[in-house]
């Protein structure tokens, strides 16, 4: 990242922390991620002519404040929680039959009331996988400008929408809505520079085993084995936590750049019917598995949501709501989809490729 991408980045996530900053006041859920996003969101759609030409947000970048997501959310992996998996079972069972009938839904969605081609309408519908269905559209000659349109507005409705209607559902502001913070107080700096190496060894581990969502699982699992183990407490203040969120939002906010008119109103059109279809989806099986299970019906909830596995984890820990076993549904979602969609190719497409 060159001198002239770094001033831009930063001055990028100062303004677009500020907008988190205003968002706090208010009762929007995640409101530095929210409030970063659509601050961030409405430079790229209106005000992109002012950043160099050709900027990217650079990756390696929010990969740190991803890292340091996943080190948060392993580090409320307990021996409990692990004894919690065979009783996980039938919630897999559901996940996989959500994203069977997400994927088989969506492309209906897409190809017939969107008039998408096949292979758009196909890879659009992947309830998860954002790179995953990226990669496989490309080879298979989607028109990418759609298809990352449509993967990055479900992810954005979703982290939207999810916690307001939980917050409707239950009557009263949840999560960060309420006032809710995930650290604990007074926290050491030794402990904090423990957590960032946890983070930084994890990234590196998830990319060496080329784990799911390894910028988020590596130090994830990373955290987990230390937490496990009581080797130590790992733990990150607020500021830190809010910091994370600023840079995610921003850097998922500049993806609205070079959108304009009828495609994205179309786009937009079509992404909350599909959301709507998978949510309401998600939300009849987290009923169903919660009875029969006894597992709590906002985790199963969030569980089955097609948001993307660091923006879901981030809204798991605003609304406390095991983010380790949220996030554990959600890298097996990844999994499925990839599966799914390489069988509805073959089944939909043939052969076909680029």
């Amino acid at each position: 990242m060159n001198s002239r991408s770094l001033i831009t980045t930063l001055g990028l996530c100062a303004v677009a922390g500020l907008g988190g900053y205003l968002a706090s006041f208010t009762l929007l859920p995640l409101p530095y991620m929210l409030g970063a996003l659509l601050t961030s969101g409405t430079i790229a759609l209106f005000q992109a002519h002012h950043l160099p030409a050709g900027y990217e947000f650079p990756h390696r970048f929010r990969l740190i404040f991803m890292a340091l997501v996943g080190v948060m959310i392993g580090a409320q992996v307990t021996p409990a929680l692990l004894g919690q998996l065979p009783g996980l079972t039938l919630s897999m069972v559901a996940l996989t039959v959500f994203t069977l009938m997400a994927q088989g839904g969506n492309y209906l969605m897409f190809r017939h009331i969107g008039g998408y081609d096949r292979t758009t309408a196909l890879f659009s519908g992947a309830p998860g996988g954002l790179l995953e269905s990226l990669a496989m559209g490309e080879e298979r000659g989607a028109d990418l400008q759609l298809l990352t349109m449509q993967q990055f507005l479900r992810i954005i409705l979703v982290i939207t929408l999810l916690p307001l209607g939980l917050s409707l559902w239950y009557g009263t502001p949840v999560g960060s809505a309420a006032g809710a913070g995930a650290a604990p107080p007074d926290i050491a700096w030794a402990t904090i520079v423990l957590a960032v190496i946890v983070g930084l060894t994890g990234t590196m581990m998830g990319r060496f085993l080329h784990l799911p969502a390894g910028q988020l699982t590596g130090p994830l699992l990373a955290a987990a084995l230390i937490s496990v183990s009581g080797l130590a407490q790992l733990a990150l203040p607020d500021w830190m936590i809010h910091m994370a969120q600023v840079v995610i939002g921003a850097s998922l906010g500049l993806r609205f750049q070079g959108l304009r008119g009828r495609a994205m109103l179309r786009a937009l059109w079509l992404s909350g019917l599909s959301v709507a279809w998978m949510l309401g989806l998600g939300l009849t099986l987290a009923l169903l598995v919660s009875a029969g299970t006894g597992l709590r019906f906002d985790i199963l909830l969030l569980s089955y949501a097609p948001g993307g596995v660091t923006e879901m984890a981030l809204v798991a820990l605003s609304l406390n709501a095991n983010p380790a076993l949220v996030t554990l549904h959600h890298v097996y979602r990844i999994f499925a989809t990839v599966l799914a969609m390489g069988a509805f190719a073959r089944w939909v497409l043939g052969s076909q490729t680029r």
